[in-house]
């Protein structure tokens, strides 16, 4: 049974909780409230939701309903037995909206090179988080391929950086060169040391409510962002640790500690997790809203809800696919096929999520820059340290603000 517009909210929660991350996603941070929802969920229908968030109701239902279609799916293609006699392990994550598309196209892809049998593949939602990943980091435990967002899991010498550093790792797509987005004059995305590969960046852009906003200028860059205009009035997708953190680090690099107290400053008050059981909550809506790329889509044409992409460049989660040097021979076919045109298409052109590929169009402006920290700071620096400092000092930064 579908999810339809005159459904309650919280009879969707109920029946389908997997769709909490999604309303997340979209601005609904009451969802967080147990209590509100038992409430003031059963009385509020999904399309009066919608048409206060000034979304686009036909492609908002369309995604909620692929969410719980895909658990669906799930249960019969995917939701596989453990092969334990095979001879490769891939494990990891995919973004949500393209998830399904991307493990059909692999089934398929599996059936072609009669390889099905042979590869033991665990690859769980994004909205799943990585924990579970880092519970599988040692030597013994070590998938052979991993796909994945997340700085803090693949540079912090915790987890897969002690990897790296040993060359555990190859680049076994041999492509010799990114898409012209990823490699220009500004930025090079490519590692240079032949370790990890990126298939995809997941980039990080600015939704202004105009209604809310008023008479003031929205703003068009980061360093107006975080300039004090906008305190107390912007939602930060904090529940998305792989965006969040790319958030934290280019900040930090471009502004330093001072502009992760700014940033910390910019947070509405309802949209802090400590602020979340005050019964108010849904009476405040932010003026500007931190997301991804992705669910500019879910805007209605002609309301008040205005994307905007940073002329200092979208702040990107590159989604890494890490292979195995010793089982080379046995990779290269696999790791060909995640970085093949075929996947960056479904990448780019399904989830907005643009691709590596130099032969696929991403479609996005090309005076629409990317702002990437870069290998060389990666390698200069402790990313898992700077992590932890960056986030007690956001988190301070926007409780004073409380």
């Amino acid at each position: 049974m579908k999810i339809d517009k005159k459904d309650m909210l919280y009879d969707i929660l109920s029946r389908y909780p997997q769709t909490k991350d999604f309303f997340m996603l979209n601005g609904v941070k009451q969802v967080e409230n147990e209590k509100l929802v038992e409430t003031l969920g059963k009385s509020l229908k999904l399309e009066t939701l919608i048409k206060s968030k000034k979304l686009n109701q036909d492609l908002f239902l369309q995604q909620v309903n692929e969410i719980v279609e895909e658990e669906k799916v799930d249960s019969t293609l995917f939701d596989l037995e453990k092969n334990n006699k095979a001879e490769i392990k891939l494990t990891g994550v995919l973004p949500c909206p393209v998830r399904i598309p991307l493990l059909e196209s692999f089934e398929t892809w599996l059936d072609e090179t009669d390889k099905k049998g042979k590869i033991d593949y665990e690859l769980k939602a994004a909205s799943m988080g990585v924990d579970w990943l880092k519970d599988s980091m040692s030597e013994e435990l070590l998938s052979d391929v991993f796909l994945s967002a997340g700085f803090d899991l693949f540079f912090d010498d915790k987890y897969m950086n002690q990897f790296k550093k040993r060359k555990v790792f190859k680049d076994l797509t041999q492509r010799e060169k990114y898409n012209e987005d990823f490699e220009n004059d500004y930025m090079s995305l490519k590692d240079p040391d032949g370790d990890y590969s990126i298939i995809s960046v997941v980039p990080a852009v600015f939704l202004v409510n105009e209604e809310i906003l008023g008479d003031k200028k929205a703003p068009t860059s980061w360093s107006e962002l975080i300039s004090g205009d906008y305190n107390n009035s912007v939602s930060l997708p904090i529940g998305d640790f792989d965006l969040f953190n790319a958030i934290l680090l280019n900040i930090y690099k471009e502004f330093g500690l001072e502009g992760i107290q700014r940033l910390g400053k910019t947070l509405l008050k309802s949209m802090h997790p400590s602020q979340m059981v005050k019964s108010n909550v849904g009476r405040v809506q932010p003026a500007i809203t931190i997301m991804p790329y992705f669910f500019t889509k879910m805007v209605k044409f002609g309301g008040p809800m205005k994307a905007i992409w940073p002329k200092d460049g979208a702040i990107i989660s590159p989604i890494f696919m890490l292979t195995k040097a010793e089982k080379q021979d046995k990779l290269v076919d696999i790791a060909k096929f995640f970085a093949s045109k075929r996947v960056g298409e479904i990448l780019s052109h399904t989830g907005l999520f643009p691709s590596t590929h130099p032969e696929v169009d991403n479609k996005i402006e090309k005076d629409n820059k990317y702002m990437w920290i870069g290998w060389s700071y990666i390698k200069a620096n402790d990313i898992g340290s700077i992590l932890e400092l960056c986030t007690k000092e956001f988190n301070d930064s926007s409780e004073d603000m409380v």
